[in-house]
Parts: structure tokens; sequence; C-alpha cells
């Protein structure tokens, strides 16, 4: 199994960054279910622009948390 750090566009252009092991899943969820994000669900719909691949959970979420922390443009850098 793998694991994905994920970031999104919402639509008020703000970024949600996140990690799962089943991201087709997810951004169904992010975009019409009442299991995404609330942040998300506040600001649909939502689009993939980045994503990571990991092998264990631990490395995913250390990645995730770190891109969390970082400003804009600096996640920005990951795909311009």
């Amino acid at each position: 199994m793998s694991f994905i750090v994920y970031i999104l566009e919402c639509a008020d252009k703000t970024y949600y960054v996140g990690c799962t092991n089943s991201l087709e899943k997810r951004l169904k969820e992010h975009n019409g279910s009442k299991m995404g994000a609330h942040y998300t669900k506040i600001r649909r719909p939502v689009k993939l622009i980045y994503k990571e691949q990991f092998k264990t959970l631990l490395e995913a979420r250390g990645r995730e948390a770190e891109i969390k922390s970082w400003k804009r443009k600096l996640k920005e850098s990951l795909w311009k």
C-alpha cells in the first residue's frame, strides 16, 4: 500500500493539503460527500493540483505537516 500527500485548490482559490491511501475516493469525498473535510465542504468544487506518493504513512504524514507549515508561494513552487 502507498500513501499520497495531495494539494487541492478550492473554489475560493485557497489550498487544502491532505493525505490518503485512496486518492480517487478521497477526491470524491471532498467534492460531493458528507465525508469530506469541513474546510473543503464549504469551498466546493475543489480540484487536484499536486500529489506525492510515499511508502509509509509516517513519511506521508511528515510531508503533509511540512507542506501545511509553508506559506502559499512555497506551496505553489511545487507545481509552478
